[in-house]
């Protein structure tokens, strides 16, 4: 086959020919660009613009771990409460028969009024911190568009 040739002037680079290329031939210049990396950058997405959105920040559970807490104390105090109307009342010392039994039941008693006011405590503090909860998520919530 025979090769096409054209016809160049001396100040242009030289024109390539058509046919096989000469494996000692140095690379065109599109062999030789840099390679672009594909897909997107990380922490970049195409719907979302670089200035306008931050990225979101991490959330803070702190109304979580103070709630825990609250419960916690609540639960240490209701069962120091119980515990401390175990035994013989110092009250009652020297006591027998019906008298020694209507004193137990009356520290009985109380003891049980005591832990069920603890128990009134708690269920009225844990209504005000969820309230609280709730008016803070309601006035934080983001605007619906």
């Amino acid at each position: 086959m025979s090769k096409l040739h054209h016809v160049r002037h001396p100040k242009t680079a030289p024109v390539q020919t058509w046919g096989p290329r000469n494996p000692e031939a140095p690379a065109s210049p599109s062999q030789s660009w840099p390679v672009q990396p594909q897909g997107i950058p990380p922490g970049q997405f195409p719907y979302q613009s670089q200035a306008t959105t931050p990225l979101p920040r991490k959330r803070h559970r702190v109304f979580f771990w103070v709630f825990l807490a609250v419960q916690i104390l609540f639960l240490i105090w209701v069962i120091a409460g119980a515990a401390s109307g175990s035994g013989t009342p110092e009250g009652c010392q020297g006591m027998t028969g019906d008298d020694l039994k209507f004193c137990n039941d009356a520290s009985d008693l109380g003891t049980t009024i005591g832990v069920g006011l603890i128990v009134g405590f708690w269920v009225a503090a844990d209504f005000v911190l969820g309230v609280t909860y709730l008016i803070y998520r309601l006035a934080t919530r983001q605007p619906r568009v």
